[in-house]
């Protein structure tokens, strides 16, 4: 695998977009290996296992792209020409069929969409591709706004059967935009698990990203629920196994039991389903099937496939595994109660989330829930299972080695192929972002980058052994801008880490919104200090952590540095880390000195931690952000964080919930009753005119929680 590239591999490779080198640092240059490129082609379907495939590939490809007219897909943004269509022969006679159903002979004034393009060129030849139309960008909040980051699952309420669930999160929404002024709230992707005992409890590595768990579903909020009386009312006896789920965790100091409460959601939603629907709740339902179609169908099945031979379904009858073949629609028709109650979750599972969002627009917030979009799937999910046309066999996506990680990451998660998504317009990726926008104020996607490359791990080989494939960043960004703006939705994209030359500056051009994360903010191109915050970029969501990092309590007592230590995580002495952190924290103490954020905090009343943390939101609002999130552990101290990257059960990721400074759980209620959390709010609330404006300035950005003017 450690040969570099020849010079015709290296050729083949850039026409397929497989990158032959990257650059970890500006002034380092690495090559992939010939074995990591020829296996990313494979992944294409392009053979290239010995020199000759190679010539025979490289002429193949050189003659499609000279031949062609069209690309598969192309881009036009409203206002500006179009390179390919501007490219055309001269006489080439364009033909539009629009998703609204019209047929046009021009592309001027075309409507929003994703149209089917038909070209004849004076030579005779033809092209047929998609046609995006999409706005310039996307319209970013006008004013700023702070809002609350949480994991649900760890927000229990005295409702709660074990976890937070999407009842928690209304009322979360509701109490935050209506008591405190906050614009949104950020959670963890609520994508679907991949059922088995016990559950991967990563929502990032989710069995479907286009339909959400039901596993987050609040029960007796279910209309049907009322009725279960009539069956014998089991229901005294389900809450009542829920509230011992519930004190478990609150009262006994147990980890999150996830698959526990699965269960037990699960038969009661067992029994609702025996509940006959009224007819307009049988009318709702039968739209949102007709409304989901093809894909719905598919995840219900492999949900009732899975109940009978498992979640691994490459482990199925060969049948099975096909999702277009006779013996799954045999299957399907013999398991269709199972499809039903399966397809019947979904839609719960989606009202429920709907009424959320509504709840938080209703209490005023004007982007309302900020929901989390995973970089990938399982592969032995629902998705993988339903779209295998569209996912690279025998890839996974990860990162190369870099500073903080010499050994690289390979995080199990199959990419889809660029050229399949190019061929059919992006359908499934414009089908996800749809369902998504259905209830989201505001989309955060994880590694934003990944619109751009990802890098690809060939199965069985170390991440080191991997390379670059790019994604026609233009298409995946004028898609995404495109059903962001029909939905009115805000996008945020995770771009912390290593990002290529460009990429910011293109998603910034777009409307997207960066992640500014305080203790990363340095100026790394100058003296490495903490950057001034009239340096920090304006379009960007700025916080002082996330759920991958320490709490701001733990950072600013070292707790995470000892928190490494007991789990054996330290890459160097204990004693060099120590420093480094303690040197770290000093740095930005100072700084917060320095610009008068600490002094007036330090009442009898605080401890020198909680001035500390509410000096660091002080620095956040010095910032020119136009959105600042707290995460909501840091209300009440919270030293853990919620996933430790690099641990797997040396840790318990993902099934922590919010607790105070003691390691205590903090419930629902008593977090909208903790002096803390009120005290750390009026931080965000006390400082009415933006930065840098003088009090009363009429041109500044309007205060917080003001709602942004309308698009």
């Amino acid at each position: 695998m450690t040969a570099p590239p020849g010079e015709e591999l290296a050729r083949l490779a850039a026409l397929h977009g497989v990158a032959t080198s990257y650059q970890p640092s500006p002034d380092r240059t690495v090559t992939a290996s010939a074995g990591a490129v020829t296996r990313a082609l494979a992944a294409l379907g392009v053979d290239a296992g010995t020199p000759k495939a190679v010539r025979a590939a490289l002429a193949a490809r050189e003659r499609e792209l000279r031949e062609r007219l069209l690309p598969p897909t192309v881009v036009c943004w409203r206002g500006s020409p179009c390179e390919a269509l501007t490219a055309l022969p001269r006489g080439t006679a364009l033909r539009v069929e629009t998703e609204q159903g019209e047929c046009r002979d021009s592309v001027e004034r075309l409507p929003l969409g994703v149209h089917l393009l038909t070209a004849s060129a004076p030579d005779g030849r033809t092209g047929r591709a998609h046609l995006v139309v999409a706005p310039p960008r996307l319209p970013t909040p006008s004013g700023r706004s702070y809002g609350l980051l949480v994991q649900l699952y760890s927000l229990l309420s005295r409702r709660s059967w074990g976890m937070g669930d999407l009842g928690d999160l209304g009322e979360l929404t509701a109490w935050a935009g209506r008591a405190l002024g906050a614009g949104f709230v950020q959670v963890n992707p609520l994508h679907a698990a991949v059922p088995g005992t016990p559950t991967d409890p990563s929502p990032y590595r989710p069995s479907s990203r286009r339909f959400p768990d039901p596993v987050h579903l609040r029960v007796e909020d279910v209309p049907e629920f009322a009725y279960l009386q009539d069956a014998g009312d089991p229901r005294s006896a389900l809450l009542e196994r829920a509230g011992r789920l519930r004190e478990a965790v609150l009262e006994k100091g147990e980890l999150i039991d996830r698959d526990a409460v699965w269960e037990l959601k699960r038969e009661a939603l067992e029994l609702v389903a025996r509940v006959p629907l009224g007819p307009g709740r049988r009318a709702a339902y039968c739209d949102f099937l007709a409304e989901q179609g093809q894909a719905l169908e598919d995840h219900a099945t492999w949900c009732a496939l899975a109940e009978v031979h498992g979640s691994q379904w490459r482990r199925w009858p060969a049948g099975l595994q096909d999702p277009r073949s006779a013996e799954t629609t045999r299957a399907r028709g013999e398991l269709m109660d199972r499809v039903d109650f399966h397809s019947r979750l979904a839609w719960l599972t989606d009202a429920q989330l709907t009424a959320a969002q509504r709840a938080a627009r209703e209490a005023g917030m004007p982007v309302g829930i900020v929901h989390d979009l995973a970089v990938g799937v399982h592969p032995e999910g629902a998705d993988a299972w339903a779209q295998q046309e569209y996912f690279a066999a025998g890839m996974s996506v990860g990162a190369p080695p870099d500073a903080f990680n010499a050994r690289g990451q390979d995080w199990g998660l199959p990419p889809w192929r660029p050229d399949r998504l190019a061929a059919s317009g992006y359908a499934p990726y414009r089908r996800l972002l749809q369902a998504l926008f259905r209830y989201a104020g505001a989309l955060r996607i994880d590694h934003v980058m990944g619109l751009f490359r990802l890098w690809w791990v060939p199965q069985g080989e170390p991440p080191t052994e991997g390379a670059y494939v790019r994604y026609d960043a233009e298409a995946m960004l004028a898609v995404l801008v495109l059903e962001a703006s029909r939905a009115g939705s805000v996008v945020i994209g995770e771009d912390l880490g290593t990002v290529e030359p460009g990429v910011r500056e293109t998603l910034r051009e777009r409307g997207v919104l960066g992640t500014s994360v305080l203790w990363f903010e340095r100026d790394w191109d100058g003296d490495g200090r903490p950057l001034p915050p009239d340096r920090w970029r304006d379009d960007c969501l700025a916080t002082a952590t996330t759920h991958d990092l320490p709490s701001t309590a733990a950072r600013l007592t070292g707790d995470h540095v000892e928190l490494r230590d007991r789990l054996g995580l330290a890459t160097r002495p204990v004693e060099e880390e120590r420093a480094e952190a303690a040197n770290d924290t000093a740095e930005w103490l100072a700084t917060l000195t320095r610009l008068g954020l600490l002094a007036g905090t330090g009442g009898s009343d605080l401890s020198s931690e909680e001035a500390e943390v509410q000096a660091v939101h002080r620095f956040l609002l010095r910032t020119p952000a136009r959105m600042i999130g707290v995460w909501l552990p840091d209300g009440v101290g919270d030293r853990r964080p919620q996933n430790l990257p690099g641990t797997w059960d040396q840790y318990p990721n993902w099934r922590l919930p919010i607790a105070d400074a003691a390691g205590r759980p903090v419930t629902l209620e008593e977090l909208a009753a903790s002096p803390r959390l009120r005290a750390l709010i009026e931080v965000l609330r006390e400082e009415q005119d933006p930065p840098g404006a003088a009090p009363g300035d009429k041109h500044g950005p309007p205060p917080l929680g003001t709602p942004p003017a309308e698009a």
